[in-house]
């Protein structure tokens, strides 16, 4: 018989249910400790930490560009503001992820920007490698339609937005246009460098020009606005708002109707060339000017590359270019003052020494000649500047080819005076020149750079401004500078002073000199003595253009070799009055002939706007005599 176990007698100790049981509780004690302990650790441990990642879903801060200040001329003359633009600006994080979605959204903007669904994605895909939180601002300028479009179709395009951004607005067109720059978005090397501490991609810094040297009193600091948004990143309300601060005004030195007119008498040759106008004892640049132009808004939109070549082009005499102080040029005669400094101080020469000028100088095979085939008889000094005898300086040149220093006597006081380093302008990318001298030819002729060392001939052609010398109105301008206010070294500069938007003076701006240079009064006198006839006297190289100035003038014409099949370099440079020096101008014209047809005209009309003078009528031409370069 069968033996039956009561029905409340429990299982047996051992047996596979018991077995099954007690292991599928331990499981269920094991995960709910683990769901339980995973419950605790986000809701007590990382609450903070989520609760702010959610809000960061649902709140965006958006960056409120500073309005950049405002450049004015020396009067306060607005040249340089700001205008208020819409632009679309997407967040690369609240885009669709690849797919139909996001080709769709590409192609909607491709609509409303003009441009190819590709070209968005490459400018995309550029700014989130460099920064990859930051927004891309992918068109400015767009018109109310299009806003429009856009905000009642927002649900078609996530993470994109319509913001209000400033842009630069040049109140006087092309003018000064070499001299302000241009803006743009801060990049990623320039973060790291301290003078962006502080900024974050997309913030708008100074590139170029005068936006860039005054960068940290023009670009303000930028505000923020906090918003609430829902999951397609459309704003449904505004939490809090830290207000930008508009950057500081920034007063130059520039006369903006002396800038006018003399880039009107540099265009109108209708050839490159350049032009600056500067006070003799401060430095101040009244006019600073470069041809050919360019228009200076081209920068406030997306440029191309295209359009970026056709502005530094040769071909097209490369508009970017500021030639008043990246231009590199010799510059013919009137680097004779540089001469006639070295010559007199190192007594190679007296002022009243009479040297013969029969036409041509002789070097073992080599034979110089005046400019025409010129010849002048005996001249001291002040005629040989008045008619600029080549000859005269060859000769100064030859006996001149001693060592001093790092070089001759000329390249002694040339670099002395400025050639060969910058200048000091508060410019960015300015050039330096070259004044050759023995020990640079040398090197290079001993690395296989050049086909023979120096010569005696390379100083012969450096004293009339000739061979390997390069240098740049600018530089000219401040050697004048010295001459005329007795050898001080000025250091030239654009900006006057830091303004408030309301106009008081945070700082003004008054750099010292860079050096005194000792230039004897007789040296000097003998100089300023030619120049003044070279420009008033009969027979003076410019009398044809200053012989009825109302007041004398001290001035010289240049005309330079440019090598081989190009066309003869212009310079003129002038000082004025000439009995108390105020101003010095230089000018220089490539191609442009001789100095006292291209360059001594524009110097003229900018003396006579500078003095509010009327035109001055040139001496008839019947009444000119010949003359050298």
């Amino acid at each position: 018989m069968y033996r039956h176990r009561p029905a409340e007698e429990p299982p047996r100790k051992g047996t596979p249910l018991a077995m099954r049981v007690t292991i599928l509780t331990g499981i269920a004690i094991a995960v709910f400790s683990v769901i339980f302990l995973r419950l605790w650790y986000l809701e007590v441990l990382s609450g903070d930490r989520y609760e702010e990642l959610a809000n960061d879903n649902r709140v965006r801060e958006v960056r409120i560009q500073a309005p950049r200040g405002e450049i004015l001329d020396r009067d306060g003359k607005v040249l340089v503001a700001n205008r208020t633009e819409l632009a679309v600006q997407v967040r690369p994080a609240d885009l669709p992820k690849r797919g139909p979605e996001r080709r769709a959204v590409m192609a909607g903007l491709a609509e409303v920007t003009n441009r190819t669904p590709a070209e968005l994605e490459a400018e995309i895909a550029e700014v989130r490698k460099e920064s990859p939180a930051s927004p891309v601002i992918l068109d400015r300028g767009i018109g109310a339609g299009k806003v429009y479009f856009l905000r009642e179709n927002q649900e078609r395009f996530p993470g994109v937005t319509v913001e209000r951004v400033f842009t630069r607005e040049y109140r006087q067109g092309a003018l000064a246009a070499h001299l302000f720059g241009n803006v743009g978005e801060v990049t990623a090397e320039q973060l790291d460098l301290p003078r962006y501490a502080g900024l974050e991609q997309g913030d708008t810094v100074g590139q170029s020009g005068i936006e860039y040297e005054y960068d940290r009193f023009l670009r303000g600091k930028p505000g923020a606005n906090r918003i609430q948004v829902d999951a397609l990143g459309r704003p449904k309300g505004q939490l809090r708002s830290e207000p930008a601060a508009a950057g500081d005004n920034m007063r130059l030195t520039i006369d903006s109707d002396l800038q006018a007119l003399g880039e009107g008498a540099l265009g109108s040759f209708g050839l490159p060339g350049a032009f600056v106008a500067m006070q003799v004892d401060t430095g101040e640049i009244l006019a600073m000017g470069s041809a050919p132009e360019f228009d200076p808004s081209i920068f406030s939109r997306q440029l191309s590359q295209r359009q970026y070549r056709a502005l530094v082009s040769e071909e097209n005499d490369a508009p970017l270019a500021n030639r008043a102080i990246q231009g590199l040029y010799p510059t013919g005669s009137v680097f004779k003052a540089i001469t006639g400094i070295a010559a007199l101080e190192e007594e190679l020469i007296t002022p009243d020494e009479i040297k013969v000028d029969d036409g041509e100088f002789k070097l073992d095979v080599l034979t110089f000649k005046n400019a025409g085939d010129a010849v002048f008889g005996p001249i001291a000094m002040s005629e040989a500047f008045k008619v600029s005898s080549d000859v005269y300086f060859y000769e100064l040149g030859y006996e001149a080819n001693v060592q001093k220093g790092r070089g001759g006597v000329i390249q002694d006081w040339g670099e002395q005076l400025g050639f060969g380093e910058p200048t000091g302008i508060d410019l960015p990318a300015e050039s330096e020149g070259l004044m050759p001298t023995p020990a640079w030819r040398n090197r290079l002729f001993k690395q296989g750079l050049t086909d023979r060392p120096w010569t005696a001939g390379d100083n012969v052609n450096l004293a009339v401004g000739q061979g390997d010398l390069q240098a740049n109105p600018l530089q000219m301008a401040i050697v004048y500078a010295a001459l005329a206010n007795g050898g001080t070294i000025v250091r030239p500069h654009l900006a006057s002073r830091v303004e408030t938007v309301t106009g008081e003076v945070l700082e003004e701006i008054r750099p010292s000199p860079r050096r005194e240079v000792p230039i004897s009064d007789q040296t000097r006198e003998t100089i300023m003595d030619g120049l003044r006839r070279a420009a008033m006297e009969e027979n003076g190289t410019s009398y044809g253009t200053f012989g009825n100035f109302p007041f004398p003038i001290a001035g010289k014409t240049g005309t330079a070799e440019r090598g081989e099949g190009r066309a003869d370099q212009a310079w003129y440079v002038a000082i004025a009055p000439a009995d108390d020096p105020e101003i010095v101008v230089a000018v220089t014209v490539e191609r442009g002939g001789f100095g006292a047809d291209t360059a001594a005209p524009v110097a003229a009309r900018i003396l006579e706007k500078h003095f509010q003078l009327p035109p001055t009528p040139p001496v008839p031409v019947a009444e000119r005599p010949a003359i050298s370069e």
